[in-house]
């Protein structure tokens, strides 16, 4: 099992930039995909983008691609999500996921929400 707290959100303005971070703990993260996705106010979960632990290679949705980055620290056990001109519907609570490659994601964080407007 692997435990997951994001950190990071707030309220910005349309344009603004903000980079969330998730820390993980309880199991080494070689064989992990660690995931970003997001649900606003009456829509279903919507998958952002996600990073395969061991090479660092990163994949996005179309709605935030060019826009969002995924990183992660090898030391600090932590992924990131930087999130560059963001726009009002990017507002979502943001969760952080892992699954072992190959498999569902099963764990989860608490959510940090987003907030953008004027």
């Amino acid at each position: 099992q692997v435990q997951l707290v994001e950190s990071g959100g707030g309220r910005v303005q349309p344009g603004s930039s903000l980079k969330l971070s998730c820390a993980a703990s309880g199991r080494t993260l070689s064989s992990y995909i660690m995931a970003w996705f997001r649900q606003a106010p009456g829509k279903a979960r919507e998958f952002v983008g996600n990073i395969r632990w061991s090479a660092g290679l990163a994949d996005y949705a179309d709605s935030v691609k060019g826009r969002f980055t995924i990183s992660r620290d090898n030391a600090k056990n932590t992924v990131f999500l930087q999130m560059n001109s963001l726009k009002p519907e990017d507002t979502a609570v943001y969760y952080c996921a892992a699954a072992v490659t190959g498999r569902s994601y099963t764990n989860w964080g608490q959510g940090t929400q987003v907030t953008v407007s004027s």
